[in-house]
């Protein structure tokens, strides 16, 4: 992960994405797999354990515990356990989160610019790429105005996948997408 310098273990495919996402979250500094296992009496006095697949830490010292439904959705049991996993969380003075996947643009859009995530892909910092897209452009044309685009794409890349750049997500990204500086009154901050 980005965020933390470390690697995050996932079980399923859904949890994957739901650590890029995660990474991608400035809100959220660090985040982890399985990290407590909750025991509640069930029906008949029959112990129940969950392990709810994510935790992540906020930046507000705050956490949030997440299930992740594959595909298919949640099933029956996952939904049943959601409702005292919740309740947990909250008595902690934390959030839950049942999640399923994210449309098939904002995974794939996400699982891309996660390629892009290392500091070593903007070795010249950003604040160029924000003062180019300060107006709302086409991705091409701010890459162009920015120099060589093999030099120049990364560093743009880099920029979208730590929200310094915005743009839609929940469509395919391509270079005429059109794509604005997410916080101009920072940009002399980067």
């Amino acid at each position: 992960m980005a965020t933390s310098g470390r690697h995050v273990h996932y079980g399923f495919g859904a949890m994957r994405t739901q650590v890029m996402l995660l990474d991608r979250d400035p809100e959220v500094i660090a985040v982890a797999c399985r990290p407590v296992e909750l025991m509640w009496r069930g029906r008949g006095g029959n112990v129940v354990s969950h392990a709810p697949h994510l935790m992540a830490r906020l930046a507000n010292g705050s956490g949030v515990l997440i299930d992740c439904a594959g595909a298919r959705g949640a099933g029956r049991r996952l939904v049943r356990r959601a409702l005292h996993v919740e309740s947990a969380a909250e008595a902690a003075g934390w959030h839950y989160r049942l999640v399923g996947p994210p449309s098939a643009a904002v995974e794939a859009n996400v699982r891309w610019l996660a390629g892009y995530r290392h500091p070593r892909c903007a070795p010249d910092g950003l604040s160029r790429v924000t003062e180019c897209f300060r107006v709302l452009r086409p991705l091409v044309e701010g890459v162009r105005l920015l120099g060589d685009p093999i030099a120049v794409w990364p560093a743009v890349f880099h920029a979208l996948w730590r929200g310094v750049l915005s743009t839609a997500l929940n469509r395919p990204l391509h270079e005429r997408v059109m794509t604005v500086s997410a916080h101009p009154e920072t940009e002399g901050q980067l």
